[in-house]
């Protein structure tokens, strides 16, 4: 079980980082008929786990690795 208050993936930059990458991917894949909202949710969850500091680079990661 994850506290959220001691863990690095949560600190106000992290969810402010998760927040931009959802933005991006919501606004690029959000009205994709072929895309589920959940593997967005997912990616930025991942980037942002993964240590990236910025969102660039997160489209291709979509792509790469969520994409259907």
């Amino acid at each position: 079980m994850t506290d959220t208050l001691t863990d690095w993936r949560y600190s106000d930059k992290k969810l402010k980082l998760r927040e931009e990458c959802l933005k991006i991917l919501l606004e690029t894949y959000g009205n994709d008929k072929y895309v589920v909202n959940k593997s967005i949710y997912e990616c930025a969850h991942d980037w942002v786990s993964q240590g990236n500091a910025i969102s660039v680079g997160i489209i291709n990661y979509y792509e790469e690795n969520y994409a259907p």
